[in-house]
């Protein structure tokens, strides 16, 4: 009876621990929680070495709730603008490489503005494609239908803007995506309220109405709560029947400025003009729905499962649109969303992935949007084969787990493009940064501005004649980047010819 008794608690032992085995191996549920035009000082976190007057501005307690859980990284980039940052996302390449350098809407047609003295490239204008063969688009192996492919529910929540209209590209269902909640070509939007149906006018609606939410239509709801609440009703079907891969991509804070009711008059009385209080009162409403989508992992018992990542597309709108004075909504960064410099790339990011990450850790290190790629299949323990195109992003995993970057990797940023605004930095340049270094190359004068930005992290002093060998060196390696990718240029109307890579 002894003998029975030891065997059937060695054998209850080696049941749990092969239990336990196949918990920890189990694949980890993984949220990309993407927000549009939210710049870097946005929020109640400090993503610098202090606080400052724009964090007392913003209340973001659940952004302050994910950072204490795990890591903030002072250093993430996307591009300047959002089509190239959601397709480098999506594919891992650089702006450079994959060509969709500027926003999308409708086939074959650039959003370029016209410029007097440059003609822009043929970019691809028309996104990015799963189908070979579609002009003006970027053909590739997408991170939702690999995951897909591997077991993962995948679902899209929100803005889409990868491909244009009448593109395989246009809808998310068709890039990988089980279930598309509100994504379209669109990268805007009419409005923001469930009273005006989000915009959806039958068929008076424009281009710009939010599309799939009909059951909110006439009520007294707010877009972001919506895509929330839609999301989390697809996840409580499948929690527990498959991993999932949530992309929660949210349409605020892009523009038109409308107030979340819930928040808005707590910052009017704060004193904020009317703009910049309905601007606050977006970021407290996208704030909530992370909250909502935190305690929700809790309640279900998945959050120890779940990996989040936080990210802007890119770096804060400054130059129209807002209160107060222009290209001074980021600082101490320099300008704002369309620019080259740190208001226009430098964004916001917070990561958790339970029992990896550290609590409250900060990582000085910088990343770049393409990273997400690599570092969401390694977290996914996914080994795809084949991806068609060359990956240029870099896992962050192994700075999740506390070992430093490459301190000197190049970042690259290429935009052969106009934007609809004017400002600081926001014209046709390529850019790069090294270690501490940036360099930024102007394609219609082809003037070259250089700074450190650890000494100097607002850009006001240009150092490309007082450090020449810095700028050879960096002018170097972007050169080589860009020609190694074929990288579009403009052509110099004054002369018809091509506008040369950088060059001393």
């Amino acid at each position: 009876m002894r003998l029975l008794l030891i065997i059937l608690v060695f054998c209850l032992s080696l049941a749990c621990k092969t239990t336990h085995r196949e918990v920890t191996k189990s694949p980890p549920n993984i949220i990309v929680f993407l927000v549009d035009d939210m710049g870097w000082q946005d929020t109640s976190v400090p993503f610098w070495d202090r606080h400052t007057e724009l964090n007392t501005q913003f209340n973001t307690p659940n952004m302050e709730r994910l950072a204490a859980k795990g890591v903030k990284f002072t250093q993430a980039y996307a591009t300047p603008v959002c089509s190239p940052s959601r397709v480098s996302l999506i594919t891992g390449t650089n702006a450079a490489r994959h060509r969709v350098t500027n926003w999308t809407l409708r086939k074959d047609v650039s959003q370029d503005r016209i410029d007097s003295i440059l003609t822009f490239p043929q970019w691809n204008m028309n996104g990015l494609s799963p189908i070979r063969g579609i002009h003006h688009t970027f053909h590739a192996t997408l991170l939702p239908q690999i995951l897909k492919n591997s077991g993962y529910q995948t679902i899209h929540a929100g803005k889409s803007h990868l491909g244009a209209i009448g593109t395989p590209g246009e809808f998310p269902e068709n890039i990988g995506f089980d279930v598309n909640i509100a994504g379209h070509a669109a990268g805007g939007l009419a409005s923001y309220f469930g009273k005006d149906n989000f915009g959806n006018k039958g068929e008076h609606s424009s281009v710009w109405a939010v599309p799939g939410l009909e059951k909110y239509h006439g009520k007294d709801i707010y877009l972001t709560e919506a895509i929330t609440q839609e999301a989390l009703s697809v996840l409580d079907t499948i929690v527990g029947k498959r991993p999932f891969f949530l992309h929660l991509s949210h349409y605020a804070v892009h523009v038109p400025l409308m107030a979340d009711s819930r928040y808005y008059q707590k910052y009017k009385e704060r004193g904020l003009d009317d703009k910049e209080a309905k601007y606050a009162s977006m970021i407290e409403g996208m704030d909530k729905s992370l909250g909502d989508v935190m305690s929700f992992l809790e309640n279900r018992g998945i959050a120890d499962n779940t990996i989040i990542l936080f990210i802007s597309d890119n770096g804060g709108l400054s130059a129209v649109g807002r209160g107060g004075e222009a290209h001074s909504h980021n600082r101490p960064l320099k300008s704002g969303k369309g620019s080259m410099y740190e208001g226009g790339i430098r964004v916001p990011m917070l990561a958790y992935w339970p029992g990896v990450t550290k609590p409250s850790t900060v990582i000085n290190d910088y990343v770049i949007i393409e990273d997400f790629f690599p570092s969401i299949l390694e977290m996914a323990q996914i080994e795809p084969n084949p991806i068609i195109q060359k990956i240029d992003g870099q896992s962050f995993v192994p700075i999740l787990k506390g070992k430093r970057s490459n301190v000197e990797r190049p970042l690259i940023w290429h935009y052969p493009n106009k934007w609809d605004a004017e400002g600081p930095g926001i014209a046709s340049s390529s850019t790069i940064r090294m270690g501490d270094w940036k360099l930024i190359y102007y394609h219609k004068t082809q003037e070259k501005e250089l700074f450190n930005i650890k000494e100097d992290i607002g850009e006001t002093s240009n150092l490309f004649e007082q450090r020449p060998s810095i700028a050879k060196k960096l002018i170097n390696e972007l050169s080589s980047y860009l020609r190694s990718v074929e990288a579009q240029m403009p052509i110099d109307n004054r002369t018809g010819k091509v506008i040369p890579y950088p060059h001393l």
